[in-house]
């Protein structure tokens, strides 16, 4: 690992086929330990049904109100402040039926690869 500031660049967001609009802020091979994104999910979104497949994830909820649903947990409501663990291989998505985006970071451990990302349906459902 290096010592280094990483740079903020918000026109590096990008959407996802999930329905979710992400901004990698840390995710580099020279820190593969842990991974760093911002997520935003768009008012009256659900994103699909996915796993992340050996890394644990972290939501930490920045701003709105929203709820989630983990594995064949009930779904939970969730503010600014809440942490949302989700172990690895479980399946989960988050919806928000807030008026304002839901604004969240995502941070895995070890970091986010895109071939571990598997969705787990090929429509949206609600």
């Amino acid at each position: 690992m290096k010592d280094i500031v990483q740079y903020v660049d918000e026109q590096a967001e990008f959407f996802t086929s999930e329905q979710c609009h992400i901004l990698e802020l840390a995710n580099t091979s020279d820190d593969p330990a842990v991974s760093i994104a911002r997520a935003r999910v768009e008012p009256g979104i659900i994103t699909r049904w996915h796993r992340v497949n050996g890394t644990t994830e972290r939501y930490v909820i920045l701003e709105g109100h929203g709820r989630v649903e983990v594995g064949d947990r009930p779904p939970e409501e969730i503010a600014p402040g809440d942490v949302v663990t989700i172990s690895p291989g479980c399946r989960q998505r988050i919806a928000n039926p807030g008026e304002s985006d839901l604004v969240f970071l995502a941070i895995c451990t070890p970091r986010f690869l895109p071939e571990q990302y598997e969705e787990l349906e090929n429509n949206r459902t609600t």
